[in-house]
């Protein structure tokens, strides 16, 4: 309330200089005509207050304008509407210009989602067309299989590439939907082993494929999560694990009250370590790789973000890494 009085104040300085010098004027003349102080006195305190009792009522329109615009102020992004009358042309003008740059936001963010469902419209529908020579290239190496039995490796090695294709094209589709999954979240208690399990039944052929162990300790705890969104994160790690590694096993079980998933790969260089989670880092290994996007690490923590769930990473090169999930949650308490 001070520093807006002391605002009115400020703005009002000419009116309040111009009355003193009107003051001093008379006094002047008063002065000179001989005219008793005293009568000059009466007058100033009663012109005083009339300028206290204008000045009040002004300061009191002042403010609650004042609260009317920043009331609007928070609203401004979602309507218009409450700005209160303009006062002066100069007002009117200034509110004028403020509802054709609130139409054109809202053109622009028109333009800006119709643009968005289409990129998402055309991805869709892309990932359900490239599901189809998927399927046909599955069969066709299932009808080769059957056929020629010293094609193995061949079949084998043509097997991993469609899977990835299939995860490529799941990945595609979950970084489209990340923007807006906030009204995809369902979140109830979930058996964390259970949700592991899915994730590691869709893994199961190419852990048999690519000869590699799976270690999974059964952790019995339940998890209050989105089981969808929570299944998307371990498939990604499993795939960057199998991936990474050559020979050996993946283990996966609780670490204290965090899940843990270690594998026997190639390991992080510590210089990468800090950034495996940005956005399109491919680090040592991806420059190595020629083949990686630098986007699943990325999704993982902008997904486990969302779900109020935490992730890092532990690694030393040549022996492995370690991905440490702690799933819980802070309890909401409604007030």
């Amino acid at each position: 309330m001070i520093r807006i009085l002391g605002r009115f104040c400020r703005e009002h300085i000419k009116n309040i200089c111009l009355y003193a010098g009107f003051v001093g004027v008379f006094l002047v003349v008063f002065y000179l005509y001989g005219i008793p102080l005293e009568a000059v006195r009466y007058a100033f305190l009663l012109t005083f207050v009339w300028v206290l009792v204008y000045g009040g009522v002004g300061f009191a329109r002042y403010y609650r304008r004042h609260q009317t615009i920043l009331e609007s102020e928070r609203k401004i992004l979602t309507e218009l509407d409450g700005l209160p009358e303009p006062a002066t042309l100069i007002e009117e003008d200034y509110q004028e210009l403020l509802r054709r740059l609130y139409e054109e936001k809202l053109e622009v963010e028109s333009k800006g989602r119709i643009s968005r469902q289409e990129l998402v419209d055309y991805y869709g529908l892309w990932a359900h067309q490239i599901k189809t020579p998927i399927a046909a290239a599955r069969l066709l190496l299932q009808s080769r299989e059957e056929e020629e039995e010293q094609d193995a490796v061949f079949i084998r090695e043509m097997k991993l590439e469609v899977f990835k294709i299939e995860q490529y094209v799941e990945m595609v589709l979950a970084y489209l939907r990340m923007e807006e999954m906030s009204s995809d979240l369902d979140f109830r208690e979930y058996s964390l082993d259970d949700v592991i399990r899915q994730a590691v039944r869709k893994y199961s052929r190419m852990f048999i494929l690519k000869r590699i162990r799976l270690d999974f300790t059964e952790t019995g705890r339940t998890v209050l999560t989105d089981e969808k969104w929570l299944v998307f994160v371990l498939e990604q790690i499993l795939s960057n694990a199998l991936k990474y590694t050559k020979e050996g096993s993946i283990s996966i079980y609780m670490e204290g009250d965090e899940l843990a998933i270690r594998d026997t790969g190639i390991g992080i260089s510590p210089e990468d370590l800090p950034r495996v989670f940005e956005k399109g880092f491919t680090g040592y290994n991806g420059r190595r790789d020629k083949k990686s996007t630098g986007i699943g690490l990325y999704l993982c923590k902008s997904v486990l973000d969302r779900l109020g769930h935490k992730i890092r990473i532990q690694s030393e090169v040549g022996r492995g890494t370690k991905v440490l999930l702690c799933l819980e949650r802070e309890e909401l308490r409604p007030e």
